[in-house]
């Protein structure tokens, strides 16, 4: 394979989308009026390595010879069966810099090396069923269930190769630099004239990105072995949710073992949900209805526990599963709810409402605002249910109540 650059600086569309690349993977920040709350992303389809590198070798990419086991005897036989002068064992989890992580087994670093088959089997004993901690995980770490037993290949030369998809080009944009490895975020921090675009399709890969309707393919590193063979050395792909109804075989392959569960749950629901560190529940249909919600409940002293967006065409069953999620978060003790009926008819929002609060026997406060389509009717019903629901005006007004009420308990 020949490699096709030009060289120039890297456009700040391209810096941008580098900084972006792992984004997947992290830990967001949210912005608030006085504070940064932690919160996590909304969940998107992530593939673990090897799964990665399925789809590239299904699709003619190279990459090397592997196998996957579930625990150390697996990975010691996996081993012997490669029959390679040199291993890698990597350790399989949803998170960047597994090399230089550490295992709460004492076992150091989650990428490691041998020439011997019996070692794997004992360094894989001190992954599986263990916490790694990397810079892209959480302080307390992710539990490794899957490691990754490759035939490791001399690497002569290290690039780096993305295919992402960028607004500004409005499609896909391929981003190269001659230095690959580890540390492409400090590359392309420190030196950002070593990124590039590219000039020409890598055309195995660019299939791919569309075959799969993925809005990432990232390679690093992409390596030159001494015999001039390029071998996709690492593998992450990212996907369009929107493309799931024609990807049923891609994203059949979610694990979602890593995600929060009430992320997960809710999704199962088709909900939105993100995770705070407040002890309001905000329950909203929007999502810029539930930022300015969290907003204004921070303007007036609280901290918001979350936000879950019912979307438009909500069902009462959505609304009973919603209030579900929500009293199940330990950190709640007020719950807000802030609709605005536009396709969602408010009617529907409150039947849901008063079968959640009877069913699931509602311990904390309630603040409820609802405006818009058939709101009278919605109003009623609340009111003619004898249950201790607060209503509300406006916004303002629900999120003062919502903080009172927690004041008062």
């Amino acid at each position: 394979m020949t490699y096709f650059r030009f060289n120039m600086a890297a456009s700040m569309a391209c810096q941008a989308a580098v900084r972006g690349l792992r984004a997947a993977s992290t830990k967001q920040l949210l912005g608030s009026r006085n504070q940064l709350a932690r919160v996590s992303p909304r969940r998107w389809l992530n593939l673990q390595e090897y799964q990665s590198k399925k789809l590239m070798q299904d699709s003619g990419v190279t990459v090397q010879r592997f196998f996957v086991a579930d625990t150390a005897s697996e990975a010691l036989e996996a081993a012997k069966r490669l029959k390679a002068k040199e291993i890698v064992l990597k350790a399989q989890i949803l998170a960047g810099g597994r090399g230089k992580g550490v295992f709460d087994s004492g076992l150091k670093g989650g990428v490691h090396l041998t020439k011997d088959p019996a070692v794997v089997g004992e360094l894989a004993g001190k992954m599986l069923g263990f916490s790694l901690t990397t810079k892209q995980t959480p302080k307390e770490g992710v539990k490794v269930k899957t490691v990754m037993v490759a035939e490791a290949l001399d690497i002569s030369r290290e690039t780096y190769f993305a295919i992402l998809m960028d607004r500004s080009c409005n499609g896909p944009v391929m981003v190269g630099s001659p230095q690959g490895g580890v540390d492409i975020e400090e590359v392309a921090a420190a030196t950002p004239e070593l990124i590039f675009k590219a000039a020409n399709q890598i055309k195995r890969l660019y299939d791919l990105f569309l075959k799969v309707d993925a809005t990432q393919v990232e390679v690093n590193p992409l390596g030159e072995t001494p015999e001039g063979q390029v071998v996709c050395f690492d593998a992450k792909i990212n996907f369009d949710d929107n493309a799931e109804f024609r990807q049923k075989a891609v994203f059949a392959m979610d694990d979602t073992a890593e995600s929060d569960p009430l992320e997960t749950e809710a999704a199962r629901h088709d909900l939105k949900y993100i995770g705070l560190d407040g002890n309001i529940a905000c329950f909203v249909n929007g999502a810029g209805l539930a930022m300015a919600t969290c907003d204004i409940i921070d303007l007036h002293g609280g901290k918001p526990a979350n936000f879950l967006d019912l979307g438009g065409g909500v069902k009462e069953n959505q609304v009973y599963a919603a209030f579900k999620l929500l009293t199940a978060d330990p950190k709640v003790e007020a719950i807000l709810v802030n609709i605005f009926g536009g396709i969602v008819n408010c009617a529907i929002i409150a039947n849901g409402i008063t079968k959640a609060c009877r069913e699931l026997e509602l311990k904390v406060p309630l603040v409820v605002r609802l405006e818009g389509t058939n709101v009278q009717e919605a109003k009623r019903i609340l009111s003619e249910s004898g249950l201790p629901i607060t209503s509300a005006t406006d916004l303002d007004d629900a999120a003062k109540k919502a903080v009172a009420a927690i004041a008062k308990n």
